[in-house]
């Protein structure tokens, strides 16, 4: 190395091409590491993870950027749309998947969009989150015979590195072929902090077991090439929103101890009542009170002084303002989501806000939940069905790949933002729709709902509106503004 300095120093004159990369008195403290995406996370995965649940559990703020998150990403669900060609076949296809939808989750506490909602949190939260396949017996009863199991990342060991005795490598508790494929995940049957809890722990919960990776749903956010497991999404703010919680509660105490009025009396004979009245109490202490409207004499020598605590701080809003927006940005919500604060917001800075905030959700949305959860589900369901019957699919077993992704195709469509002036939105919309920029099938499906279906709906609003002679204004097959039409009677055409 320090023949590279010498020919550093010959070339550019002994300054660093980077101001970072210099020695001198700024960075001389400075002395990064440099470990790879899978190192970096074995080392320090386990304690962001546990800081991260104990500050969602404990902190406001860090809940509620949580809460946000799955709100803007989730919502309601994000709901498939098959891109079947047959009319019919899709709609049998969409009617099963809802009847499914409702079995889906393993346990029976919500259905399959609930089930998004808790592995975003618990991916939000812990880094990554663990979806099981389960397949299950025709007797269960379910529209197709096919659950979920969403499971936390504690699940799957971070210090099982080892080699299999098929040749392949574990990492992180994770099986890989010599490609580089996953091949299976080791697992622990409970949750180790929960162990003889649990109630599948069998001996303890500690055993693990080896799943085929076909049946495990791997969701995280990859930010490095190379990495194979998940970093809590919290991780750059947890030091900084600690220490915040902390001097928030210090300043709670001390606004409640400047609250405390007191007041001292001094006085030169201590045997003497004080303020000529009271006596000491159990402990040797005398009190005294004052009463509204009172004139108190004091006696001769006696003096009261009150207490002065010092207050919060006149830079108390402003020095928390500034620090949670560092907290926001490491988080990636905007600031007014993470407090709540609408005091210094107008439409088009709030608008702006929410756009930057929208394009990260609708990255999360296509980039990791639709790729890694919710495409390959639908696969398993497909199959699932094709397999058992409930689904007639010519050609999905024999036809070839090109036949089967016929039958997988499929559109996945978040739920809609809600403006923050709709009508404004809507003339956009409108003026879009009429200029050939933007179809009606993409415009009912930017607000989560299938164009099919709200099409179906108008259509039969119509006609029931028809049947009882019924005219609203919101129906463009009339005009209310015209003049009635003149009727003319019959029997004498001059006089109507």
């Amino acid at each position: 190395m320090r023949w590279l300095k010498r020919i550093s120093r010959r070339m550019f004159g002994g300054s660093p091409l980077h101001e970072a990369a210099g020695g001198g008195r700024r960075s001389f403290a400075w002395l990064p590491a440099n470990p790879g995406a899978v190192a970096a996370l074995m080392a320090t995965q386990t304690e962001l993870r546990t800081k991260s649940r104990d500050l969602v559990r404990r902190n406001a703020w860090a809940n509620a950027a949580l809460e946000s998150y799955v709100a803007n990403a989730i919502g309601t669900g994000i709901k498939p749309q098959s891109l079947v060609a047959d009319a019919a076949l899709r709609e049998r296809i969409q009617m099963l998947w809802r009847d499914w939808t409702l079995d889906a989750d393993a346990s029976g506490l919500t259905d399959f969009y609930g089930l998004q909602a808790l592995a975003c949190r618990a991916m939000l939260e812990g880094g990554e989150a663990l979806v099981r396949i389960r397949y299950r017996r025709p007797e269960d009863g379910l529209a197709v015979a096919l659950q979920l199991q969403v499971l936390e990342p504690e699940h799957l060991p971070v210090t099982m590195n080892a080699t299999a005795e098929n040749g392949n490598v574990i990492r992180a508790g994770i099986e890989f072929d010599r490609l580089g494929r996953r091949v299976a995940y080791h697992l622990y049957r409970a949750h180790p902090e929960d162990g003889a809890l649990a109630p599948m722990s069998g001996n303890g919960g500690i055993e693990t077991v080896r799943v085929d990776a076909s049946e495990i749903l791997h969701l995280f956010r990859p930010l490095r090439p190379g990495q194979i497991r998940g970093e809590p999404w919290l991780a750059r703010a947890l030091v900084k929103l600690n220490e915040l919680d902390q001097y928030d509660d210090a300043e709670l105490v001390r606004k409640k101890t400047a609250a405390m009025f007191a007041g001292f009396i001094t006085r030169l004979a201590p045997e003497d009542n004080l303020m000529g009245e009271g006596v000491s109490d159990a402990n040797g202490v005398a009190l005294a009170g004052l009463e509204p409207g009172t004139l108190q004499i004091l006696e001769p020598g006696e003096d009261v002084k009150f207490s002065q605590p010092a207050d919060v701080g006149a830079s108390y809003a402003d020095f928390l303002r500034m620090q949670f927006r560092a907290v926001a940005a490491a988080m990636g919500v905007t600031y007014e989501q993470l407090t709540g604060d609408l005091t210094q917001v107008n439409y088009s800075s709030i608008r702006a806000g929410l756009l930057e905030f929208r394009r990260r959700c609708e990255a999360l949305q296509h980039g990791v939940l639709v790729h890694q959860l919710c495409r390959p589900i639908w696969q398993a369901f497909i199959e699932q069905a094709a397999l058992e019957g409930a689904l007639s699919l010519p050609g999905y077993a024999r036809g070839g790949q090109a036949k089967r992704r016929e039958y997988l195709a499929v559109k996945w469509i978040p739920q809609g933002w809600q403006w923050v002036d709709p009508k404004k939105e809507f003339d956009a919309m409108l003026t879009a729709i009429r200029s050939g920029l933007l179809s009606r099938s993409e415009a009912i499906s930017s607000f989560g709902y299938d164009a099919e279906d709200v099409d179906r709906e108008i259509a039969a609003d119509n006609a029931r509106a028809d049947a009882l002679g019924l005219v609203f204004e919101s129906d463009p097959r009339h005009d209310l503004t015209a003049a009635p039409a003149t009727v003319v009677s019959p029997e004498n055409p001059e006089n109507p």
